[in-house]
């Protein structure tokens, strides 16, 4: 196993194992297999050969037209999950790549089940798509906030109630057996959770209000949920243990040095798609009739011409 192989292991949430975030650092860069002073120009060539491999896996994903892959993206506010987006899939061919951010529930959104806006996203085979947030809000900004379930009209919850531990077990089983489907269906799915430092949150808020062009990104919203740092946490824990299995996996992503939650990306990204042992289309007898018979038509075109 290589370098990057061993990173990716080290990122990944195993499953059936209960996750401490305590044991993921947020400003990690680097092993001892890179020495200090070369880290970052390490993640920068990772960064750069996946990121032209990714178009390359992209194109073969589009021509073998049996899978497609799901990438969700769950942060906390400042984490990075934009600029990530943007870096890694700098390469990628638009019409072969779908983003969508998803923000509070609209009125339809809230009369049908809390999968249902996100399965409306779900890339067509050959595709990649991105989840900017997901339906993994509904156990992790739900949970810290649980009268937002009051809206969503669920039977046998009653406004107020407190929610049982066995209301959000229902949840994550729902949706373990709505990412299985999907597997089975041909959508490979990889799970990021951009694991930011509060003290590194608090710095990039104050660069964003010490810049007036970035006034624009900042919310009265962001330093409310940050007093609830904690609660997140819990929630993110219990939620990446409960959901992330063999087929469907979490990676908690460093995203205090951007350079590093980049590189990592693009390097889970680029395994994935090459795991699913993806195939040019192979022409049948009839097709390369075809082709020699156009190949000909051409070859006298240019004579003729000539």
């Amino acid at each position: 196993m290589n370098i990057r192989d061993n990173l990716i292991e080290k990122f990944r949430v195993q499953p059936g194992k209960k996750l401490r975030l305590k044991d993921h650092d947020p400003d990690w860069s680097g092993d001892k297999d890179v020495p200090v002073e070369k880290r970052k120009e390490f993640a920068q060539e990772v960064l750069t050969q996946d990121v032209s491999s990714l178009a390359e896996a992209q194109e073969l994903l589009y021509a073998d037209d049996s899978w497609s892959l799901l990438a969700i993206f769950q942060a906390m506010d400042a984490a990075g999950k934009d600029s990530t987006i943007k870096h890694v899939m700098s390469g990628i061919n638009p019409q072969g790549c779908q983003v969508y951010s998803f923000k509070h529930p609209s009125s339809e959104e809230l009369d049908h089940n809390f999968l249902w806006r996100c399965m409306k996203c779900l890339p067509e085979r050959g595709r990649i798509g991105i989840f900017n947030r997901s339906y993994y809000e509904e156990v992790l900004i739900v949970k810290v906030h649980p009268e937002l379930i009051d809206a969503q009209h669920i039977p046998g919850v009653t406004p107020g109630d407190k929610l049982k531990k066995e209301f959000w077990e229902h949840r994550y089983e729902d949706i373990n057996n709505f990412e299985q489907h999907l597997t089975r269906n041909g959508t490979t799915i990889v799970k990021f959770f951009l694991n930011v430092s509060k003290e590194e949150q608090a710095k990039r808020f104050l660069k964003r209000l010490n810049d007036p062009a970035k006034h624009w990104k900042f919310s009265a919203s962001d330093l409310a949920e940050r007093e609830h740092w904690d609660e997140y946490m819990q929630a993110y824990e219990e939620c990446l243990s409960a959901t992330s299995t063999e087929d469907a996996p979490w990676y908690v992503i460093p995203a205090d040095h951007k350079w590093v939650t980049r590189a990592s990306v693009a390097a889970i990204l680029n395994q994935t798609i090459r795991r699913l042992k993806l195939e040019w289309p192979k022409p049948n007898q009839a097709d390369e009739a075809r082709i020699e018979q156009a190949r000909r038509q051409l070859e006298g075109e240019k004579k003729a011409s000539s």
